[in-house]
C-alpha cells in the first residue's frame, strides 16, 4: 500500500479513473470542488492506484502530495462484496482526479502533458 499521510483516519483511494467494469452493485458517484479532495488528502493517508502516469507532474502540482502508485500501473480488483480492493485492502469508496484538457488535444501515449494542455480538474466521490 502505498500511504501518502499516516493518520488513524481510514484511507483514501485515489485514481484518475475508474473501471466501470468493476461496478457490480450499487454506486454513488457525486462531482465534488477540488478543494473536497485536497482536504480530504490532507488528513487521510492516500492510497493511489494511478494509472496514467503522463499526467502525474500536474496531479502532483494541483494537490501538491505525491501520487505516484506504490507499483506501476496498479490494478484493482473486487472483494466478495464487489467493493474495489487494492494490495488487500478494501474501500468503500474512491476519489478520481480528471484533467479536462484544451479543446481537441489527446495526450499520446506515454507522453507528458504540458501543464499548459489542462484546463481545470474534474474530482468524482464514489460511494459504495
Amino acid at each position: 500500500m502505498n500511504t501518502l499521510h499516516q493518520t488513524d483516519a481510514p484511507p483514501l483511494l485515489l485514481g484518475s479513473t475508474f473501471p466501470l467494469s468493476l461496478i457490480r452493485r450499487r454506486v454513488e458517484i457525486e462531482p465534488v470542488p477540488l478543494d473536497a479532495l485536497r482536504a480530504e488528502a490532507a488528513r487521510r493517508p492516500v492510497v493511489s492506484f494511478w494509472g496514467h502516469s503522463n499526467t502525474l507532474p500536474a496531479a502532483r502540482a494541483i494537490l501538491g502530495i505525491d501520487v505516484t502508485p506504490g507499483s506501476a500501473r496498479p490494478a484493482l480488483t473486487l472483494s466478495v462484496d464487489g467493493l474495489p480492493c487494492l494490495d488487500g485492502v478494501v474501500f468503500d469508496e474512491c476519489w478520481v482526479l480528471s484533467p479536462d484538457y484544451v479543446s481537441g488535444y489527446r495526450p499520446t501515449l506515454g507522453e507528458d502533458v504540458p501543464v499548459e494542455r489542462i484546463t481545470g480538474w474534474q474530482v468524482l466521490k464514489m460511494r459504495w
